[in-house]
């Protein structure tokens, strides 16, 4: 199912749905057990209660056992933040890493449309068909100097992360010239069909997030897409 269709959804559940009926657990059950795949149904729906006592392992082990319908689709960017962002990019710049690339997608959508020379850092240990190299590690803590990327993107990562501000510091500490966030338009519901822990429905939100002076933060095809000049922070 492709990011375009899963937003749809979302907005209208969201925005059209009574909140006494959207937030209900007897409500969203079906949902979640549909779109889960009928596996760890219970542990899911109370996952922003159990995340605040999880181990590092406990947390990744979460993102590995469950299955959700969503996994059959390359990446969790729509096109046109694909495009958006990448159309963006700072052109004298030469180096950059992807924070929390995943199984690559964008990583090697980048490849295709730049000379960058391409870095992906994630969880896991290894990652099949990446058109870069890649480092594991977690955002709070990456293993790069100070100033390392020229431009450091990070999509669709934020959402996840507890401690935010901790990560956003890291991936302004690592990137020289620019910082590029994507992260869900979304309201904050207690049943939402992912393991989101942050929401930012409005893009004053994300930016007091991201603590910066200046920045492009648009809403492109129901996502913020937020370009920092780390320049002028």
């Amino acid at each position: 199912m492709k990011r375009e269709i899963t937003n749809s959804i979302r907005y209208i559940m969201d925005n059209w749905l009574p909140p006494v009926v959207r937030d209900s657990r007897f409500f969203m059950y079906p949902a979640f057990h549909f779109w889960f795949r009928g596996a760890y149904v219970d542990e899911i729906m109370d996952f922003k209660k159990n995340v605040l006592y999880m181990s590092d392992a406990e947390y990744s082990g979460m993102y590995e056992k469950i299955k959700v319908r969503a996994k059959e689709r390359p990446t969790d960017m729509n096109d046109a933040c694909i495009d958006f962002s990448i159309d963006n990019m700072d052109k004298s710049a030469q180096t950059l890493l992807d924070v929390g690339c995943g199984r690559g997608y964008y990583l090697n959508q980048i490849a295709q449309r730049t000379q960058y020379r391409l870095t992906g850092c994630d969880m896991m240990d290894h990652i099949e068909g990446l058109k870069a190299d890649y480092v594991s590690g977690w955002v709070e803590k990456l293993p790069f100097a100070d100033n390392s990327f020229d431009i450091v993107t990070c999509t669709h990562t934020v959402e996840h992360i507890l401690d935010l501000r901790r990560a956003v510091s890291e991936l302004k500490r690592v990137a020289k010239k620019q910082l590029i966030i994507v992260t869900p338009r979304q309201k904050y519901n207690y049943y939402t069909l992912d393991l989101h822990v942050n929401f930012f429905p409005i893009k004053e939100w994300l930016l007091r997030e991201l603590d910066v002076k200046e920045a492009v933060c648009e809403n492109v095809g129901g996502d913020w897409v937020c370009i920092i000049d780390m320049q002028k922070q």
